[in-house]
């Protein structure tokens, strides 16, 4: 029997004989699958998340973490934690993605850094893994192998290979210096839903104990909408004396925390140019990828604006050279 079918025979159960429809209710760029249940009177969220390559268990202990700090998040109603099934509760179809324009921007991202400094402020050592060096270093290191060696199809000089490899040095030194709080990992405009109470805060399962300014370059430097710099500096202030008021371990100088979130920022595009490289090559799902140049976009400014990542920007120049190249030919 397929998973669908799973599915249905698992809902039924927990539904208690109630009728109900499924249809697909949104699609991430994992294995996870998300229904919307229909039912008379209401409507549920189902995951399917299959096992061994999914596992619901930190999607549960996220959630009640997220419960227990006031937010937005969905309630686990029924779980097979073996099978990979939740049942949850359903918090709407408008994503801030899809809603957000130049009006409403300053509203909804208000709302979004308040539930964010509720988040930090909720943080504990312990809890969630930790976002290390080790596990920042693997997620630079998606950048060459996948975006450079398997997307562009290039291999590094030994000259380059080192370049690459004191840039990725000094990123981690500036990443590992910042206080660290709970980071959602994902905290973007796809992941945050317009719904009472504002945000509902969804995929939130690789959350981890980590750099303060990871989830804040998340939000204003997102995958699939960008914002003028004078926008993103306004909202990284608005987020900053928030963060001060109620607390947080942010700097006292805004440009040290500005800079902080620049660098934070950068190994986040680098991560994801090599993710959407691999989703692409490996997972066999290509339209990931035609994001790519907002994220080289991102890394260029933030390259361009400190002397000590010149090196990235010339190697990002030497990898454009032989692709520009390719592009002219008949």
């Amino acid at each position: 029997m397929d998973r669908y079918a799973l599915l249905q025979e698992w809902l039924a159960r927990q539904l208690a004989g109630q009728d109900f429809t499924l249809a697909p209710a949104s699609a991430d760029a994992s294995f996870r699958r998300y229904f919307r249940v229909t039912l008379p009177a209401s409507t549920l969220i189902a995951m399917d998340a299959p096992p061994p390559q999914e596992d619901c268990r930190p999607f549960v202990h996220v959630a009640t973490l997220m419960a227990q700090a006031g937010l937005n998040a969905p309630a686990v109603l029924a779980a097979d934690l073996e099978a990979g099934f939740l049942l949850l509760s359903d918090l709407g179809n408008t994503t801030y993605l899809a809603a957000l324009n130049a009006g409403n921007a300053d509203a909804l991202f208000g709302d979004a850094i308040d539930a964010l400094v509720r988040w930090q402020l909720s943080s504990r050592e312990g809890v969630l893994p930790p976002y290390d060096e080790a596990l920042l270093r693997r997620e630079l290191d998606l950048f060459p192998e996948w975006y450079i060696g398997r997307h562009l199809g290039m291999n590094l000089s030994a000259t380059q290979r080192e370049s690459l490899h004191a840039v990725f040095a000094r990123i981690l030194a500036s990443n590992l210096a910042q206080p660290r709080v709970y980071v959602h990992r994902d905290y973007m405009p796809r992941n945050l839903m317009v719904s009472e109470p504002n945000p509902g805060i969804l995929d939130f399962q690789d959350a981890v104990h980590g750099p303060i300014s990871y989830d804040v370059a998340s939000l204003f430097k997102d995958a699939f909408i960008s914002w003028d710099e004078a926008r993103v500096l306004d909202w990284t202030v608005r987020y900053w004396e928030k963060a001060r008021g109620a607390g947080l371990p942010v700097p006292h100088d805004f440009g040290e925390f500005y800079r902080d979130f620049e660098w934070m920022g950068l190994q986040r595009h680098l991560k994801v140019l090599g993710i959407f490289a691999r989703i692409c090559h490996r997972d066999g799902k290509p339209h990931y990828v035609k994001d790519t140049p907002r994220f080289l976009g991102y890394a260029r400014a933030v390259a361009q604006r400190y002397g000590a990542l010149s090196p990235l920007l010339r190697l990002l120049d030497e990898l454009e050279e032989p692709a520009a190249a390719a592009g002219s030919r008949p």
